[in-house]
């Protein structure tokens, strides 16, 4: 049981690491700039998109999706209470400064553009024939295919 939370604990840990380095690039680079703000934060949405993409790639290959979604996530949403709970912390504000308007746009975004990666990153491995379902149906139309042995009586 602890084995299958270790990968859930990684992945939210880097989706909130994306997270704070994109604080830091507006704290540090871009104070008090909304424009560049809201577009570092748009980057960091996509960047969390993508890195779910690939994870959800990668794990589309090696489990079934009853064994990956899951896990998928409750990494997504983990990382996602991260984020929005602790990472403004980091900002030097408070997660619910903005109002509750600006907390739920949060909310929103994150779980869109996770929803649109884990797709992303399935619907890409289902298309090039990579994901378990295909590569299992593909392994049982080749043993289907090869001729059985012969059985030779005496």
């Amino acid at each position: 049981m602890r084995q299958r939370w270790v990968p859930i604990a990684l992945v939210a840990v880097g989706l909130f690491a994306i997270n704070v380095v994109a604080r830091l690039i507006i704290r540090l680079g871009f104070d008090g700039e909304e424009k560049a703000e809201s577009r570092v934060s748009l980057g960091m949405f996509a960047a969390i998109g993508l890195a779910l993409a690939v994870i959800t790639f990668i794990r589309a290959q090696q489990k079934r999706p009853s064994e990956w979604l899951p896990e998928v996530t409750a990494a997504a949403v983990l990382g996602m209470l991260l984020t929005i709970l602790v990472g403004p912390f980091i900002s030097g504000d408070s997660p619910f400064a903005g109002g509750a308007g600006n907390f739920f746009s949060q909310v929103w975004l994150y779980g869109g553009f996770a929803i649109v990666g884990t797709l992303l990153g399935y619907w890409i491995a289902t298309a090039l024939g990579r994901d378990y379902r295909s590569r299992s149906l593909s392994a049982f139309a080749q043993s289907r295919a090869t001729k059985p042995r012969r059985v030779v009586r005496r």
